[in-house]
């Protein structure tokens, strides 16, 4: 079919309606693609968590990105909401605005983001095509127990006084990858291949949400920056915190990657530091507010640490103590002898 003669629903047709298939969630969505509405049918005992992210490109992404790496990124930010909350994937809708039907780009698009609705049995039932500057929304849909009337949703409403402060995986490798391609750092070609999945590709911790029902007391993705959307858990919770900086220097970014910035990191393995002052400030920065990370942060009582690690090696995902939960508002940051250290890093804001 000639692009150009392709409508609305010859697009949605070919490139994202797919067969019925007997999925995990096919007695949850009783109708999908193919009417004004699409129906879900929630479990006993459960709610619906519910989320909506959108990717702007020159916003979230560069013109070039690879389409199937921005179909996969596109589902994969609104997992990490779902993660957030503990909560297991149902369904989503798409809006889609495209300058023109571009069949291989569609063709790709669609492949990333089936392939990893498919790793998470989430199933695509809706949504809306139109022509305009590339632009792509997704709702996301989830599944939330409801134990003894009690919602097991993770907020970010639950910190408590003592509680230890967690973060996933690494942080500050999808900036670095960013700060690369826009030319202001250079690492090696293998590196920024890594950095680039990170970027391009980042994991959503569903399973990780999961295995911590029951044990966090609170939980937020880190999509802006870890000092921002800490703060989030900080200002609902009404409590301040403090993160110890010595947590943060183990992690791959700081350990693996030399930047050629006018000068090298001096890296010593032994102790994991950075030696050159400038480079360290930029690195840490990259960490606490770097953004686009999409691990999780979470709260939990010292008590549960044994389960907290428990939850890490069940969902097969590192997790790191940075900090506790303290009664005097704000968010400090302290070196490795307990001093104060001036927080000088700002996390993402869209309107800033």
């Amino acid at each position: 079919m000639n692009p150009e003669a392709m409508g609305e629903f010859d697009l949605i047709e070919r490139y994202f309606k797919r067969p019925e298939r007997a999925a995990a969630c096919a007695d949850l969505v009783k109708l999908g693609i193919g009417d004004d509405c699409a129906l879900l049918q929630p479990r006993a005992n459960t709610q619906l968590a519910i989320s909506s992210d959108m990717l702007v490109q020159g916003r979230h992404f560069f013109a070039d990105v690879d389409p199937a790496a921005l179909g996969h990124k596109a589902l994969a930010v609104n997992l990490s909401d779902l993660a957030a909350c503990g909560a297991q994937p149902i369904a989503f809708t798409l809006a889609l605005a495209l300058p023109h039907v571009n069949e291989p780009w569609l063709a790709a698009f669609s492949h990333g983001l089936f392939a990893l609705a498919d790793a998470h049995g989430c199933e695509l039932i809706g949504g809306d095509t139109t022509r305009g500057p590339l632009n792509i929304c997704i709702t996301i849909f989830g599944e939330v127990l409801v134990i003894d009337s009690q919602s097991q949703a993770l907020l970010r409403s639950g910190a408590q006084v003592g509680d230890d402060i967690y973060v996933s995986g690494s942080l500050g490798e999808a900036r670095l990858a960013l700060e690369v391609m826009r030319g202001n750092l250079s690492v090696s070609d293998g590196d920024f291949a890594t950095l680039r999945q990170r970027l391009e590709r980042p994991t959503p911790r569903v399973a990780l949400g999961l295995a911590l029902r029951g044990i966090a007391t609170s939980a937020i993705d880190v999509s802006d920056g870890l000092l921002g959307d800490l703060g989030h858990i900080l200002e609902r919770s009404n409590v301040g915190a403090s993160l110890d900086l010595e947590a943060f220097y183990p992690m791959k970014l700081v350990a693996d990657y030399a930047i050629n910035a006018g000068a090298r990191a001096q890296i010593d393995h032994k102790n994991v530091k950075i030696h050159d002052p400038s480079l360290s400030n930029t690195l840490i920065g990259y960490i606490l507010a770097g953004g686009d990370d999409y691990e999780l942060a979470f709260t939990a009582p010292a008590a549960a640490r044994a389960a907290v690690q428990a939850a890490s090696i069940k969902a097969t995902t590192p997790v790191t103590r940075i900090g506790r939960i303290e009664p005097t508002a704000g968010l400090r940051l302290v070196d490795t002898n307990g001093a104060l250290v001036e927080n000088r890093w700002v996390s993402f804001d869209h309107f800033a």
